[in-house]
């Protein structure tokens, strides 16, 4: 796989950006970008495909570190502790792996940023957010997600990391819970986000 080839969104140097704007007056987020543009048949959801249902986790790590790389002078490299979005123990099992969690360890290994990836838990088991509207989606990630050590947290800036960002439910989601912790930032990475992202 050559990095040059990924479909790179960039957005980390924008002040401004087709993602930041999905989460104006919905949650605060002081920071939002992703690696690269998702859409159907593209390289990235191939990539994804690969690391969440062929055992591929080490493209995770790879993803990560090539992001990192990018990341180095940003305010998202000011970030103190990286929270992967967690999956629901049944789905852990399941899968074998968090996706997210490779993914965090990558951008920990070059930004230098611990990863706590108990820092957040999912209290709830629900159905795939794929083909929902994105009302639908929010109320399928309402209340469940919860902070497993607050006070670890409380007055850090931290770096949630997630795969894909479709509507920014599950991440909306997250951030709400992070913010009770009294933090004082949260950034946000994802390996992907959709096109489509802007205009749901």
């Amino acid at each position: 796989m050559c990095v040059f080839k990924l479909p790179r969104t960039n957005y980390h140097k924008l002040q401004e950006n087709p993602i930041q704007k999905v989460f104006w007056g919905r949650v605060e987020v002081d920071n939002v970008s992703a690696f690269c543009h998702y859409q159907k048949g593209n390289t990235t959801q191939d990539l994804v495909h690969e690391m969440k249902y062929k055992d591929k986790k080490e493209l995770g790590t790879s993803l990560g570190k090539w992001y990192g790389t990018d990341l180095k002078d940003s305010n998202f490299a000011k970030a103190e502790v990286i929270i992967p979005v967690p999956l629901h123990p049944r789905k852990l099992r399941r899968r074998g792996y968090n996706q997210s969690q490779y993914f965090a360890e990558g951008l920990s290994d070059i930004l230098k940023i611990p990863v706590m990836a108990d820092g957040l838990i999912r209290v709830k088991d629900t159905e795939t957010q794929t083909r929902k509207s994105r009302f639908s989606r929010w109320e399928n990630v309402e209340g469940i997600f919860n902070v497993n050590k607050p006070d670890e947290l409380k007055g850090k800036h931290v770096l949630l990391v997630d795969d894909i960002i479709t509507t920014g439910s599950t991440v909306e989601a997250c951030v709400m819970e992070l913010r009770k912790a009294d933090i004082a930032a949260v950034s946000v990475v994802a390996i992907g986000c959709a096109d489509t992202i802007g205009a749901i």
